[in-house]
């Protein structure tokens, strides 16, 4: 049976609006979708009639290329990978990583010393933190010295990653082994609120955004994002789809779980200090990333168990991500100093 309903929706336009609960759709239309032209009549006894022509429903947000033309390749590169990708499209992508990506792994990996074992990764991974975890200044000028407005622009500088947080991960899943899928699988469900709205992190920066007064959706960011951010944003789509060995991908995430509780300590203080309500976005993850930690060290094990283990793509993947994400923070810190007419440090 056909239950396509008449007429045709042009490319990216949304649905017209489902009809009201409780009233059976005329038939031949599926639930959920209204009836285009005129009205068609439900047959006798077979329940209330449907109602007339509603309103459309307002179109879903897209991610427009500039007037101008003319952008970023990280800026570009990430409205691709928030669009459903054609050939055409995905040729552009693989021309872009091509061109950033790929040549920053592989000059990490020829730095790298080979890393003998799981437990050596550990050992290293647990260096890095130690090191970042002595002494950042931007971190330190954010919780100690920033005003309410470079606070906020720092806000709005990452609203991208906090309001799409977590949804470029998913595709990683089926690259894995059951077991790893499942540690992997409870992050991710954390990240989304176990299913609550009011527990999701996204939703938690949208009350922080509300409060200082910006928007609460991602496409008002996309012209004011650093290429810096777009860097850090745009490297988990290549590292959970187009990456040839997962391993990167496991060991970036590892570290980015590991490293949030101590990163986020200065936007928690920033919070306190500023009197700003909604900072449990932050105070939320110094919380649950030292869950996530475990249960990222835990996949890593599980991957090993089913498939085998290159601990140096673990290690790659971590100082890959440590640097993308802390040249962002840097540079998003320096830029609200300087809109505020600091100097920056």
């Amino acid at each position: 049976m056909n239950t396509e309903a008449p007429g045709t929706l042009p490319p990216g336009t949304e649905p017209p609006v489902a009809v009201p609960a409780g009233t059976e759709p005329p038939v031949g239309v599926p639930a959920g979708n209204a009836v285009s032209g005129p009205t068609v009549p439900a047959p006798v006894g077979s329940g209330p009639t449907a109602p007339g022509p509603t309103a459309a429903r307002r179109a879903v947000p897209s991610w427009p290329a500039p007037a101008s033309g003319e952008e970023s390749v990280h800026r570009e590169l990430f409205r691709l990978n928030r669009t459903p990708l054609d050939s055409r499209l995905l040729a552009r992508v693989e021309e872009i990583e091509r061109d950033w990506i790929l040549p920053l792994v592989r000059s990490m990996e020829a730095a790298t010393d080979p890393v003998a074992d799981r437990a050596g990764w550990q050992r290293l991974l647990a260096g890095l933190l130690a090191e970042e975890r002595s002494g950042n200044p931007a971190g330190e000028y954010l919780a100690e010295k920033a005003s309410r407005a470079e606070f906020t622009f720092v806000v709005g500088e990452f609203a991208l990653d906090g309001l799409t947080e977590a949804q470029n991960f998913f595709p990683a899943v089926p690259r894995l082994p059951i077991k790893a899928q499942m540690a992997v699988m409870r992050v991710l469900i954390d990240e989304f609120g176990c299913g609550n709205l009011q527990q999701a992190h996204s939703q938690l920066y949208r009350l922080l955004l509300a409060e200082l007064g910006l928007p609460q959706e991602p496409q008002h960011f996309l012209d004011t994002t650093g290429d810096e951010t777009f860097q850090f944003l745009n490297v988990f789509y290549w590292l959970t789809q187009r990456a040839p060995h997962v391993e990167y991908f496991l060991g970036a995430l590892a570290y980015l779980e590991a490293s949030i509780p101590d990163a986020f300590t200065h936007q928690a203080r920033a919070c306190e200090r500023l009197g700003i309500r909604h900072g449990r976005y932050y105070t939320e993850h110094l919380h649950i990333d030292t869950f996530h930690m475990r249960e990222m060290q835990l996949a890593i094990k599980e991957y090993e168990a089913a498939y085998g283990l290159d601990p140096t793509r673990l290690w790659t993947g971590a100082r890959l991500l440590s640097r993308l994400i802390g040249g962002a923070f840097d540079a998003a810190v320096a830029r609200a100093r300087e809109s505020a007419g600091e100097v920056a440090a």
